[in-house]
């Protein structure tokens, strides 16, 4: 199942082991300096693309107050509705960019907001402010090659550090780069002066980052258990003619191959909508909300296959919550902080990958069906697979309610490597039912 829960939740803990060693490790090796307790760091994630470079900057609350003042640590829920716009002039002033010291680069601080976590050692909660921040380059100068002037807390507080990382660079065709070494910005205790950091980035091109978005989106389809079975299950019943308010019989080949297109065209329709419009931050919704109501769209779906609840609406349905699937897809390119003209190749080469993977799919398992179909095998197969798909909604539903897994989703999440082991089963039984009943036919 591709459930982003799950995914950000292996994201967040590879990057906190990531950061734990890293900071070990700095606090290890730096000079010792005189202090009660080991110093919080910032963490800073770099997003490189063509035209800007985002960074985000996570900063623990009581560092921050140290040299920002103003007692920010007493109500730190409001600190950003009581102070926000002194906190933007204050990073503004410690955060520059520039390839040549006389020609600085853009900052700007686009959004401010307060994250509450707990210490892992003692369980006691700490604040950390989130900043995400955006420096844009000289015309004529490239982002793959800059010095990073940042002194935040550190102006103040010598003992304090920022450990930067390149998250993402979308030239190279590195997206989410969790294993990424930590660059340290710190005092020169020696000099007594704060050193620029040189970010220096590999060979890039626009080709390499449409690639990438390319493959992406391929791997977000392969991954994502969820997307796939509500097309398939919805696609379950697709070649079958109405009889009343049951499922009849075969409707044949060109009946089904049209249904089929159809379904998966609305499909593609509604999530290419909303993948669009959701990546350029036009309409943002929660995650959770998102999560449940693609669960419950394969609930609907498998409710259908068995007995017809929208008949000849296939189309409409798989457009409808085509529109949800597609805030999902969305969410994994606003993540990027991509610029406007790199948001679009994105938005291209990532809702490609999604259909040349969707494709492969419905063409290795449309043709299983349609054999299936004209043996009385495939009742069985279509009322038994709407069970299973029900039963796994059902327990995405209640995991992405609760936040909690539970026996089902822990084993479809287990399990879902072994895909392409149904598919052959599938065109196994397709193959010794048709075989099976020819051979009846002629007996």
């Amino acid at each position: 199942m591709h459930n982003i829960f799950s995914i950000n939740s292996r994201h967040k803990n590879s990057w906190r082991l990531f950061i734990f060693v890293t900071i070990f490790a700095v606090t290890a090796l730096r000079p010792t300096i005189s202090s009660a307790h080991q110093t919080p760091n910032t963490l800073v994630f770099l997003d490189a693309s063509p035209n800007r470079v985002a960074l985000e900057l996570q900063m623990p609350l009581s560092e921050l107050e140290l040299a920002f003042g103003n007692n920010i640590s007493k109500n730190p829920e409001t600190l950003i509705e009581r102070l926000g716009p002194q906190l933007k002039e204050y990073l503004k002033a410690h955060i520059h960019a520039y390839l040549k010291k006389t020609a600085p680069w853009q900052v700007e601080i686009e959004t401010l907001r307060m994250d509450k976590g707990k210490y892992i050692e003692n369980g006691m909660d700490y604040w950390e402010v989130i900043a995400n921040v955006v420096i844009i380059p000289q015309s004529g100068e490239s982002t793959r090659k800059f010095m990073l002037d940042y002194d935040v807390i550190m102006h103040q507080v010598i003992n304090h550090a920022a450990l930067v990382s390149i998250r993402s660079d979308w030239e190279a065709g590195n997206l989410n780069t969790s294993s990424a070494d930590a660059m340290v910005i710190s005092w020169d205790t020696k000099a007594n002066v704060i050193h620029p950091l040189e970010i220096n980035l590999q060979q890039g091109s626009w080709f390499k980052g449409f690639k990438s978005m390319l493959a992406l989106g391929m791997q977000h389809i392969k991954e994502g258990t969820d997307h796939l079975l509500f097309l398939i299950v919805l696609l379950l019943p697709a070649t079958l003619v109405i009889d009343g308010k049951q499922w009849g019989k075969f409707g044949g080949t060109k009946y089904s191959i049209l249904r089929l297109l159809k379904i998966v065209t609305s499909f593609t329709i509604g999530h290419s909508i909303t993948l669009l419009i959701g990546a350029l931050g036009w309409l943002r919704l929660p995650v959770q909300p998102v999560e449940i109501l693609i669960a419950f769209s394969i609930l609907v779906s498998a409710i259908h296959a068995i007995k017809p609840i929208f008949p000849g609406k296939e189309m409409y349905v798989a457009a409808g919550f085509g529109l949800i699937h597609g805030l999902a897809f969305a969410s994994i390119l606003a993540n990027l902080k991509l610029s406007a003209g790199t948001m679009a190749l994105s938005i291209l080469g990532f809702n490609l990958g999604i259909e040349v993977m969707q494709l492969f799919v419905v063409l290795i398992t449309i043709p299983w069906l349609i054999l299936l179909n004209q043996t009385p095998t495939y009742k069985y197969v279509r009322g038994g697979g709407a069970i299973i798909s029900g039963i796994v909604a059902m327990a995405w539903i209640w995991e992405r309610v609760t936040q909690m897994p539970n026996f089902v989703s822990a084993f479809v999440n287990k399990e879902a490597e072994q895909a392409p082991w149904a598919i052959l089963i599938l065109a196994v039984l397709a193959l010794a039912s048709i075989t099976l009943k020819r051979r009846v036919a002629h007996s």
